[in-house]
């Protein structure tokens, strides 16, 4: 019998509107009755913080866990040194850094995640919040919802995508969907800034330029897009300094790991104006205190705040994907036959599997 612990959000009433919300607690993924029926055990909960959690208690004797990026149950060397059993973990979603990779390649611990499965939820998140800042939607849509009713207003602060210069940082499976998406809004230059280049095929396909510095990117930039991991080399790289190389009045979306913004640079920022508007969808800490800034910034003008919860990459689509996706990690592990999707795979065998996390990384 293998005994396998699952972290995940609570989904109360929702959960029974919508049984296809595999992420949420009540539905577990929907590999219960099949763990079950194998002789394994299944523990699911959301309690994950401090010393007395549920995960705490129960981790030290799983030998599967399963987490996942929009609750994460952090997964800290601590957790994993008291976890004696532990071989197998398994994000459902995609994006490893609520894991110590250094302590489980220690203990040749195996950490894979469901790559692919919510990209193109995400690319769509990205290009949505995009408009939503650049197009002023939202102090407009409150206006509406407040009873008001004032078109000069909302208008000052609303501008076209076409005609802008629209760039990534980070140029992976993300990167490359939210390229392909922007082109049919005829901007004026796409921009890339990445580790590894794409071939001159890719980057001609999506009509899109190479800049090798960071800096140069974004002081050329109306809009900037954070679509790289969150790994040694990119925690807190956006922060006062880079936003002060940000062209005065750029729009800023980050729906990769809310770590890689300094959440009280971003904040001063957008107050000041330098930046006209912040958006996305991750946090840190999640779930995000009541006095986390991010949740009421504004520009001068009172907007510019496109922030919603963690749920670019848990559309219904993907959390169909990544539920199945699990259940395929797992049940390799069982055959013990190690043939793992080769994407999937974060770390094996005490090794990085993968080019996306380490501290060599720049985005």
């Amino acid at each position: 019998m293998v005994k396998v612990l699952a972290v995940l959000y609570k989904g109360g009433q929702h959960a029974k509107d919508e049984p296809r919300m595999y992420g949420c607690l009540e539905n577990e993924l929907g590999i219960r009755e099949w763990l079950e029926s194998h002789g394994h055990s299944y523990v699911t909960t959301d309690s994950k913080e401090g010393a007395d959690s549920v995960l705490d208690r129960e981790i030290v004797d799983a030998e599967i866990v399963i987490t996942t990026p929009f609750h994460p149950g952090y997964i800290t060397r601590e957790r994993i040194e008291k976890a004696k059993n532990l071989k197998l973990l398994v994000t459902a979603g995609v994006g490893s850094d609520h894991i110590d990779l250094a302590a489980a390649n220690e203990r040749k611990v195996t950490v894979a995640e469901v790559t692919g499965s919510n990209v193109t939820s995400v690319a769509e998140h990205v290009v949505m919040t995009i408009l939503a800042l650049v197009r002023n939607f939202v102090p407009a849509h409150e206006q509406i919802i407040n009873n008001e009713w004032d078109v000069a207003a909302a208008a000052k602060n609303s501008f076209d995508l076409e005609g802008k210069i629209i760039a990534t940082i980070g140029a992976g499976r993300i990167g490359q969907r939210v390229l392909k998406r922007l082109i049919a809004f005829e901007p004026k230059e796409l921009l890339y800034y990445d580790y590894q280049g794409l071939s001159p095929e890719l980057e001609k396909e999506l009509n899109v330029r190479r800049v090798d510095s960071l800096e140069e990117l974004v002081s050329m930039a109306d809009v900037v897009t954070v679509n790289c991991p969150l790994h040694e080399s990119t925690y807190g790289l956006v922060n006062k300094d880079l936003l002060a190389k940000f062209k005065k009045g750029a729009w800023l979306v980050n729906t990769a790991r809310g770590a890689i913004c300094v959440k009280e640079d971003v904040a001063a920022a957008l107050k000041s104006g330098h930046l006209r508007g912040y958006g996305g969808d991750v946090w840190f800490p999640q779930p995000a205190p009541a006095n986390h800034p991010w949740r009421d910034m504004r520009n001068p003008y009172g907007g510019g705040n496109a922030m919603t919860p963690h749920i670019s990459g848990t559309s219904i689509d993907a959390q169909v994907r990544y539920a199945q996706g699990t259940k395929n990690i797992i049940e390799t592990y069982f055959k013990g036959t190690k043939d793992y999707r080769p994407q999937d795979l974060i770390v094996i065998d005490g090794q990085y599997a993968t080019r996306a996390y380490g501290a060599d990384k720049k985005a």
